[in-house]
């Protein structure tokens, strides 16, 4: 599904990765969400490239999309 994240039962648990490195997309997503920049992660990650990050984003996302949870109807206004 997408070519820079790989997910493998003896690595990291089984945890979606980038592919090559132990690192998990959820680790980047989460430090991305607390303020890190792009290029703090490449400072701090040599191994990666500024595309390995836009495809955990691009793996999010399509989580989220694959995910539909029915709302409850709102009450209807008087």
């Amino acid at each position: 599904m997408h070519e820079r994240i790989a997910i493998d039962p003896r690595v990291c648990h089984g945890q979606a990765c980038i592919k090559g490195t132990r690192i998990p997309v959820h680790l980047i997503l989460g430090m991305l969400a607390n303020g890190d920049t792009v290029e703090d992660l490449l400072a701090e990650y040599p191994p990666l490239t500024q595309e390995d990050i836009y495809a955990c984003f691009d793996y999010g996302a399509a989580l989220a999309e694959e995910q539909v949870t029915p709302l409850e109807a709102l009450p209807a206004e008087s």
